[in-house]
């Protein structure tokens, strides 16, 4: 099922001295079930698409739509809350909070009560491969792919269905991006997720199913990839 789509989107950031055309018609869509990557150099409008992608703002011309519905026309924060959530390269977790507590905070927003929302943290924790020793731990007690790991946890918390991840293995090993990617892969997978990663990494966009190839501002080739040689 589609659940997210740009049609002729595109994005001009307007300074005092010059206008830049960030994103220029712009078409591809999204489906239930899949992982996504978006690939291209610095500046070639993958973190301008994604914040299209994410309702940060909305396009200069052009749709994103949301389950057939523009994005202008949407409630876009609790497009944030609800549906759509962002993973970024430095993790952007709460430094004076646990990781049980990290991931209740979108749970808590929501009106989860505390109790409730602690119970569903810590199993959406276990649920991204983090043992229970992880659970009290603050983010510095942690390497970086289990921070990571958390900040996913988190995003997951918002119980929407759209994972927008910004650059999600550019602060770590090779050991910790396998792990990101084949967790990004399941939850697509078996829990039916839309996931979409902006990587330069090509050996993270080699495992997605579908990559997005960007050159100034353009979609400049979509490539199907074959699963069966993964």
């Amino acid at each position: 099922m589609c659940i997210l789509k740009a049609e002729n989107a595109g994005y001009v950031y307007r300074g005092k001295y010059q206008t830049v055309e960030a994103l220029k018609e712009i078409s591809c869509t999204f489906h239930m079930g899949e992982l996504y990557a978006v690939v291209g150099h610095s500046g070639s409008g993958k973190t301008t698409l994604l914040s299209l992608l994410a309702g940060l703002d909305v396009p200069t011309s052009g749709k994103v739509y949301v389950e057939g519905k523009p994005t202008t026309e949407i409630d876009r924060d609790r497009y944030r809350r609800e549906v759509a959530s962002v993973v970024y390269q430095s993790f952007h977790l709460f430094p004076l909070l646990n990781a049980t507590e990290n991931v209740m905070y979108p749970l808590q927003l929501n009106k989860v009560k505390k109790k409730n929302a602690k119970a569903e943290a810590q199993k959406l924790l276990l649920d991204v491969g983090l043992p229970e020793r992880i659970f009290k731990q603050l983010p510095l007690m942690m390497s970086g792919g289990e921070q990571q790991r958390v900040a996913i946890a988190r995003a997951l918390a918002n119980r929407g269905k759209i994972l927008l991840c910004d650059e999600p293995t550019g602060n770590l090993d090779t050991e910790n991006t396998d792990i990101i990617v084949r967790l990004l892969k399941r939850l697509a997978h078996e829990k039916d997720y839309c996931v979409i990663v902006i990587t330069h990494d090509m050996d993270v966009a080699a495992k997605a199913d579908k990559i997005y190839r960007m050159i100034d501002g353009r979609l400049a080739v979509s490539e199907n990839i074959n699963l069966s040689l993964k």
